[in-house]
């Protein structure tokens, strides 16, 4: 099981989130960050002062739609590099399928090549619905290594977990803890009181139980902390069960969530 740390607050929140997320919670050592963020700066410069070496951390970053297509993802493949003054990111993700069919192929191929030259570790992708998979597989390219999607009890999407499980895609779960906007539902509440844990550490709990790789945010110390002890107590299979009753499809989602993108 893992878990990381997703960073696309203000310049000050998640700079200091991040070298606190590094310095105290050991488990924190993947951290999630993205072009469209604007966070690649301060992403690097946290990651120099943690005192950890580069080797590490795990470091994830994604190509905004703006730079989609071959030559704008090769540049700015290189532009992210600099910014986080890095030799190698480790894994990088396509974020949004929203540039259609051809552009998302163009970026998907540039970024393997990126990876055959060293630049990138690991290639995935983000948002994207069964579909978008499928465009890669047809094509006879290797499958992302991840997809990084909104997922939580009232989020399941559970047509795009599976085909996940079944092509060996690890899912990432993004807006695990769903913003904090179910913060007393009866079943958080009955399920914290139970286990002697929080609301956002029985939603974690769910998430990592699930398969999934939950990237929680939060900019204070003691939520971070937190956030990254979940690893000393286990749901039961009818606590789970409750929980997977929540799920509401799409109309669950909080954030974007463009799966179903053209």
């Amino acid at each position: 099981m893992s878990l990381g740390f997703q960073a696309w607050l203000s310049v000050c929140g998640y700079y200091n989130a991040l070298r606190i997320a590094a310095h105290y919670a050991r488990c924190i050592r993947h951290i999630d960050s993205a072009q469209m963020y604007r966070n690649e700066n301060a992403v690097g410069q946290a990651v120099k002062e943690s005192g950890l070496k580069r080797e590490e951390i795990f470091i994830t970053t994604k190509c905004a739609s703006r730079s989609h297509g071959y030559e704008k993802t090769l540049a700015g493949v290189d532009e992210s590099l600099s910014k986080f003054g890095f030799e190698y990111i480790d894994l990088f993700l396509i974020h949004d399928p929203l540039s259609g069919p051809v552009k998302r192929m163009e970026t998907y191929k540039a970024l393997l090549e990126c990876r055959d030259k060293g630049k990138i570790k690991s290639i995935g992708v983000s948002n994207y619905g069964v579909k978008h998979l499928e465009e890669i597989k047809q094509a006879g390219l290797e499958a992302p290594a991840v997809n990084q999607i909104e997922l939580h009890p009232w989020c399941q999407q559970k047509e795009i977990v599976e085909y996940c499980k079944k092509n060996d895609i690890v899912v990432q779960a993004y807006c695990p803890i769903v913003r904090g906007e179910k913060w007393g539902h009866p079943v958080l509440v009955e399920l914290s009181k139970k286990h002697g844990r929080s609301e956002a550490q029985i939603l974690i709990r769910w998430s990592l139980q699930k398969g999934y790789v939950p990237l929680p945010k939060s900019t204070h110390e003691e939520r971070i902390v937190e956030n990254a002890e979940v690893f000393g107590f286990e749901l039961g299979s009818e606590d789970m069960g409750i929980l997977d009753a929540l799920d509401e499809g799409s109309q669950g989602a909080i954030s974007w969530n463009p799966v179903n993108a053209a």
